[in-house]
């Protein structure tokens, strides 16, 4: 937890970034990609014991206020993005949460949400999501499943959680070991694809667990490997609004995993301004 406070502490002297706080997301919005009737438990705290071991975190009153915060900040960067290009979110990502559950510290699915509410609203069509984080985004891909104006890719680890992959448009495997150069190939190759999609909008899930610093990670990827990353993905959606979410990073001592997702919004910032 402590990356996200020393994350915003290290973009905001830069003075390069508006950062303000994210508004709250309301039941009904959350809804929109959620059983009614899972929202309701969470937000009273009548989630079972099981239910908040799959999920990781104890439940408590904070625990809501930032979950719902968390949903809050991703659809207000989507509304930004729209109108300036560019936005992003010092959090988000969670993309194990399913329809009726949560699941690896993920409780609602932001970007889900953020997608049907915009589109509900009538301010986009068709969404891609491009999720580089170390474990798959297999919440978000059942809950894309069988949406063919919606576009999600996943490039995470073959042998890491979780344990039982779903079906994104695009999945991209990695073995365990793999280093910059054969991941920043299968990458760079997969993005045009995006590209031709024709998204209104692009949700970039920008998780930096696959550092080779992470604890949970097992990938091999270098700084500036993620760096160039970073800039594949920003090169190859120029002239698409983009979303930057967070995402995973448990490197020991947590300044790598810091230093990662700065790198990210300070290249986004000199890619889209």
């Amino acid at each position: 937890m402590t990356k996200y406070r020393l994350l915003r502490e290290r973009l905001t002297p830069t003075g390069l970034f508006e950062i303000v706080p994210a508004p709250l997301a309301t039941a009904a919005t959350v809804e929109s990609a959620h059983d009614p009737g899972y929202v309701r438990d969470f937000l009273t705290g009548q989630l079972s014991p099981a239910a908040m071991r799959r999920i990781g975190f104890p439940w408590s009153a904070p625990l809501v206020e930032r979950t719902c915060a968390s949903v809050g900040g991703t659809l207000a960067a989507a509304r930004n993005a729209l109108e300036r290009g560019w936005s992003g979110t010092l959090a988000g990502g969670t993309h194990h949460a399913f329809f009726a559950e949560g699941s690896g510290y993920c409780i609602f699915n932001d970007i889900v949400i953020a997608i049907r509410t915009l589109r509900a609203e009538g301010l986009i069509t068709r969404a891609a999501v491009v999720d580089l984080d170390v474990h798959q985004g297999d919440g978000t891909a059942l809950l894309l499943s069988g949406d063919p104006l919606s576009y999600p890719l996943s490039a995470h680890g073959r042998h890491n959680f979780p344990f039982r992959k779903q079906q994104s448009t695009v999945d991209l495997e990695f073995e365990d070991g793999t280093g910059d150069e054969a991941y920043l190939a299968r990458v760079a190759a997969a993005l045009p694809a995006v590209q031709a999609f024709a998204p209104d909008i692009v949700f970039y899930q920008s998780g930096v667990d696959a550092l080779a610093t992470d604890a949970l990670g097992r990938l091999k990827l270098s700084l500036s490997g993620m760096g160039r990353r970073d800039e594949l993905v920003f090169a190859a959606l120029a002239g698409i609004p983009l979303v930057v979410t967070l995402g995973g990073g448990y490197s020991n001592p947590i300044s790598h995993t810091v230093d990662a997702h700065a790198q990210t919004f300070l290249l986004a910032q000199g890619f889209r301004n």
